[in-house]
């Protein structure tokens, strides 16, 4: 336990910046704001310090299949430093700002079409917005898209070079697989390729039902419009991040119930070799 300590720390610290890098990019953030993004990024610290340091995992996935964790992580990252400093182009902008901004109005103009998820996201602004504010959150969006799309594709090249998900020839289910229970009844290869196959059935719907569901929740709970632009970060981050998350999953899970399959079939074909002999 001792030995992952600092490697927890150091996951802690980054864990804690990202949640407050919105707060330190973006201009004008009130105090409470700021108050309450710094709570939440030290219990989120706090949580990953716990939840790595441990010998018994809880809740985090594939804590010891890298690089699993670190792609879904910097893809978060860089989508929300990103979307920031092109909500700070509104009010300071600069050489940087302007070419994300103009990076994502490209990505965003080529996709947003009737009924795509990107008309569905941009339609959350209020009905006084600006077309200048319209265009940012669709750069915003497109920008957000190709990050969660270049990750996609990092994490399947890597998929293709190394055995991934051992390490050191083993793989532990438990320990990568927390909520995962083995046990549960059924074949455990069909029930980890069926829940493959869901996550990457959610991952393809979520960018059009997230909206839907945002727009359903301000019924209840009060409107949720992007106008703010910490809110706007945050919305289309998770936007960006839960379905191309989602297909990571599913991905992975397709790759373990693989991995078991194949482990059978060898430990069949010895067990036939051992009664032949």
């Amino acid at each position: 336990m001792i030995s992952r300590i600092p490697g927890a720390l150091l996951r802690g610290v980054m864990v804690a910046l990202l949640i407050a890098t919105p707060a330190m990019v973006l201009p004008q953030i009130s105090p409470d704001a700021a108050q309450a993004m710094a709570f939440l990024a030290i219990c989120a610290g706090l949580l990953t310090v716990f939840e790595y340091g441990s010998s018994y995992p809880c809740l985090f996935e594939f804590r010891d299949a890298a690089p699993f964790n670190r792609i879904r992580f910097m893809m978060l990252f860089v989508t929300v430093l990103a979307t920031s400093l092109i909500s700070r182009g509104m009010t300071e902008p600069n050489s940087l700002t302007v070419l994300l901004e103009i990076v994502g109005h490209v990505i965003g103009r080529a996709i947003d079409v009737p009924y795509s998820p990107v008309r569905l996201l941009v339609l959350m602004m209020p009905e006084d917005a600006s077309v200048r504010e319209l265009l940012l959150v669709r750069s915003a969006v497109g920008l957000s898209i190709i990050v969660s799309l270049l990750s996609l594709s990092v994490f399947v090249l890597l998929l293709g070079r190394r055995s991934w998900p051992l390490k050191g020839g083993s793989f532990n289910v438990w320990v990568n697989l927390p909520t995962f229970d083995p046990t549960g009844g059924g074949d455990v290869v069909m029930r980890l390729e069926r829940d493959g196959r869901i996550n990457v059935l959610v991952g393809l719907l979520l960018p059009f039902l997230m909206p839907v569901a945002i727009n359903k929740a301000s019924e209840h709970f009060g409107q949720v419009t992007m106008d703010n632009p910490q809110t706007m970060v945050w919305i289309v981050a998770a936007w960006a991040f839960l379905p191309a998350s989602l297909f990571m999953r599913g991905i992975a899970m397709t790759r373990i119930a693989a991995m078991i399959d194949e482990r059978r079939r060898l430990s069949s074909v010895n067990r036939s070799d051992l009664v032949t002999a």
